[in-house]
């Protein structure tokens, strides 16, 4: 694909802040897409847990034509249909109370979620926010700041105030982090960035008591575990799956909110739900009538078909056959972990394939699946990511199990 012009177009015109594979693609059907040549993927990426429903879904894109015939765009200065009936869903969807904010990503949302830290604390001079290590929150001046990984951070200084991070995991280190500055704790449920890592049951309910008793919020990053990918509607409904009327303060949204279009959103509970008011934030494009009703229909979709349900059972499905992988060939795969349909599969140290090349494994071994006909997204050094489709088929899960079965094998001759 080095020669396609739609490469060589995006290269001469484009600013380089993504490191892309050589790979264009033109169109998809379900799980699958098409580069220019023609050749067919299994994409298990899902751009990164976004497209949630795969790729040209018809009742998708009807519904988009639909509301495009009506109307696409008016600033929140007015109401519109769409906009109330998924902010409706979505307070059903985070327990029954609270209310929605919109913006168009990820970042978005977590800049909105600094905000409400800051107004919170303001009268007592709360505006630090503790996140962790390996965490990831989006490359906004703030989003950095409040990032655990100092490669996202170089070249940015002077960092945005107010962020410091302790270890992942880690409730004694959160405690002694505490200072009178600080207002709040900002944690990802699982971090997807780092290598798909999982905060346990007692590690969450560790930091509500905590913050409940120093009188702070606890904020999550929901926007990559969100959305049913794990098989609840947020991330930390299927770990505190036993405690029921667990909930943190407030959280984000982004990614697959919108199954594939721009969209943040954040979540703020009853006590917090009217303190961004007017003139504190604001969005243009944020809750847009046409993103809107494309993100109603796909939560329709989702429920309809019992797609929480196959994130479940699918994601246990590749988790158990790439456990049976990893036994068979410990050289090449050391550890799966994650939940549902978020699914980090880590590397051995010191393939010998990979020896001569200075770049991460986890790049050269998402390349190497792309050779084969698999799209997946690396994270960190030594892990690659399945995040596909809430609607992924065994036949499709079976796809990718052999692609990687055959890379793997490979790797290990």
């Amino acid at each position: 694909m080095n020669d396609s012009p739609i490469q060589s177009r995006i290269d001469a015109h484009v600013i380089p802040t993504y490191s892309r594979f050589p790979i264009a693609l033109t169109h998809g059907e379900g799980c699958h897409v098409f580069d220019a040549g023609g050749k067919r993927y299994l994409d298990l990426g899902a751009g990164i847990a976004t497209a949630a429903l795969g790729h040209g879904h018809p009742e998708l894109a009807a519904a988009l034509a639909e509301q495009a015939g009506k109307l696409t765009h008016v600033s929140n200065l007015y109401y519109t249909e769409p906009q109330s009936l998924l902010a409706e869903k979505l307070v059903a969807l985070a327990g029954g109370s609270g209310k929605i904010f919109f913006c168009n990503s990820g970042a978005e949302a977590n800049e909105a979620l600094y905000k409400l830290a800051r107004l919170n604390g303001a009268d007592d001079g709360q505006f630090e926010i503790l996140t962790t290590l390996g965490s990831f929150h989006g490359r906004t001046l703030a989003g950095i700041a409040a990032t655990g990984q100092a490669k996202v951070k170089e070249g940015f200084a002077p960092a945005v105030e107010g962020f410091r991070h302790v270890p992942y995991g880690d409730l004694d280190a959160m405690r002694e982090a505490i200072s009178p500055a600080t207002g709040a704790m900002l944690v990802e449920p699982i971090q997807g960035e780092s290598g798909v890592n999982c905060a346990t049951p007692e590690y969450l309910l560790g930091l509500r008591a905590l913050c409940n008793e120093r009188n702070l919020l606890l904020l999550f990053d929901e926007v990559q575990c969100g959305h049913f990918r794990t098989g609840n509607f947020f991330g930390w409904q299927t770990i505190m799956a036993a405690h029921a009327n667990f909930a943190p303060d407030a959280c984000s949204m982004g990614k697959s909110l919108a199954a594939g279009l721009p969209m943040g959103a954040i979540w703020a509970s009853t006590p917090l739900q009217d303190l961004l008011g007017p003139g504190t934030h604001g969005t243009t494009f944020g809750g847009t009538p046409l993103v809107s009703a494309h993100a109603l229909k796909a939560i329709e979709i989702i429920e309809r078909d019992n797609l929480a349900q196959n994130t479940t059972d699918i994601g246990n499905y590749l988790a158990e056959q790439i456990g049976k992988l990893i036994a068979a060939h410990p050289n090449v795969l050391r550890e799966v972990r994650g939940l549902g349909l978020m699914i980090g599969v880590e590397l051995a140290e010191n393939i010998a394939a990979f020896a001569e090349s200075k770049r991460p494994a986890s790049v050269q071994i998402v390349e190497r699946l792309h050779s084969a006909g698999l799209l997946t997204i690396p994270a960190g050094a030594r892990v690659f990511r399945l995040l596909p489709p809430l609607n992924i088929s065994k036949t499709d899960a079976d796809e990718g199990l052999a692609l990687i079965e055959n890379v793997v094998k490979e790797l290990d001759s």
